[in-house]
């Protein structure tokens, strides 16, 4: 996860914001957990992605092979 001959874990698939604000939905290749990832001027945070039943996103195996390989 954090060496240099290991895979990304964690892979930023969207990115929005501002020059003082910016969130990034981030996918864990290994779980399929989507996160939202947030910075501002006061600080950060993190939580995972919730659907409109507010269920935790969960990315299918095939969505993450797309991630993994795309580029």
């Amino acid at each position: 996860m954090f060496g240099k001959d290991k895979e990304n874990r964690f892979v930023e698939v969207e990115s929005y914001g501002t020059i003082s604000e910016k969130f990034n939905i981030v996918v864990d290749l290994v779980t399929g957990v989507n996160y939202i990832k947030l910075y501002s001027n006061y600080g950060a945070s993190i939580t995972p992605l919730l659907d409109s039943d507010g269920k935790v996103v969960v990315s299918s195996q095939s969505e993450i092979n797309e991630i993994k390989y795309r580029d």
